[in-house]
């Protein structure tokens, strides 16, 4: 069964706040989502720290990872 996460992130291009829902089972992968607001692409790339939290980041088309 899948667990999903609720985060709330800030769009790299509009600067808003959005929720997304984070798939647990999605780390260490990337894939791209439109921006709930601007329609522009966000990079996300999922991840977990030392103590097994989920980390969720997000870029925009130009920036580097």
């Amino acid at each position: 069964m899948n667990q999903l996460a609720e985060r709330t992130i800030e769009c790299p291009y509009c600067g808003e706040s959005i929720d997304v829902l984070i798939d647990a089972s999605d780390i260490d992968e990337q894939y791209i989502e439109d921006c709930q607001v601007c329609c522009k692409p966000i990079n996300f790339l999922v991840s977990h720290n030392i103590d097994d939290e989920l980390i969720v980041n997000v870029y925009g088309e130009d920036d580097a990872y």
